[in-house]
């Protein structure tokens, strides 16, 4: 592979690295990899495998951990090299900085110093699983993990559970089952959803079905590996016409044909052309 080598400008650099497979890692990513001054990294071991995978040298050039435990102790640290002009590249351990990482203290940081926070992206378990879902990608609402305790764990879904758009949570094997168990409850078992695993690797899995229907699946089975769970919209029940009618003419008031149509779709789940062509007959009338 031809790495491009080259001086890079001061600042911090976000890469985005894999989540399974290691050939997912984008062309400018192992760039700045081969370039940047300073190399930092949630977890130096998985890096540096990674970099070896892809042939990276390494060189004389310092490998810092910076993850949630050592956090407090290590921004002075980093900020300090990136005061003397150096260029700094961050990577998580999987996936894209920021999202459920502790690379946002660091950015954060380093944004308020004055200091330039590049992204160089790529993998994300959420997007990837998005994709695979078959779930509506409109609009989504990213919970990250939901709280260990069964109490704490219901009332975070208890504050999503109206969100119109498709939820998406992180989840460890170890509670997938109970977190299916409580979401079927709060958010109702005939919510449409899906449980992927494994995202990119050999065993990449997705289970689709409701969320009674997933919960009783994982009551009777173990999961292995990375788990992101995708929970469709709430729907609104046989939703007559009229009806239908007067909630368009309350949208049309304040919005468009187009984003009255888009937003009952969203809200409803019913089909954007139907909502739309009967948006377009009330704002001519």
């Amino acid at each position: 592979m031809n790495l491009q080598q080259t001086k890079l400008a001061p600042g911090l650099y976000l890469l985005a690295t894999p989540i399974g497979t290691a050939r997912d890692i984008t062309l400018r990513a192992l760039d700045i990899l081969a370039s940047a001054d300073v190399l930092v990294a949630e977890d130096t071991r998985s890096l540096r495998k990674l970099m070896d995978i892809h042939g990276v040298p390494l060189g004389d050039r310092p490998v810092l951990s910076y993850h949630d435990h050592n956090g407090a102790q290590m921004r002075p640290r980093l900020l300090t090299l990136l005061e003397e002009g150096k260029s700094m590249a961050y990577a998580s351990e999987a996936g894209t900085p920021m999202v459920a990482d502790p690379g946002f203290d660091l950015a954060r940081a380093a944004r308020e110093a004055g200091h330039p926070v590049t992204s160089a992206p790529g993998p994300s378990a959420v997007i990837t699983a998005l994709t695979l879902a078959g779930l509506p990608t409109d609009r989504f609402f990213f919970a990250d993990f939901l709280p260990n305790a069964k109490g704490q764990r219901r009332s975070a879904l208890e504050a999503v559970r109206d969100v119109p758009g498709t939820l998406a949570f992180y989840e460890s094997p170890k509670r997938i089952a109970a977190m299916l168990a409580d979401a079927a409850e709060v958010l109702g078992p005939d919510r449409e959803a899906a449980v992927c695993r494994e995202l990119t690797k050999k065993f990449e899995e997705v289970l689709r079905g409701t969320l009674g229907e997933l919960a009783e699946t994982c009551r009777e089975r173990s999961l292995k590996g990375e788990i992101v769970v995708l929970v469709d919209r709430p729907r609104l029940p046989n939703i007559g016409e009229s009806d239908l009618e007067a909630m368009l003419h309350t949208l049309l008031q304040d919005l468009s044909v187009r984003d009255a149509s888009d937003r009952l779709a969203a809200e409803t789940g019913l089909p954007r052309r139907k909502i739309y062509q009967m948006a377009l007959k009330l704002d001519r009338s």
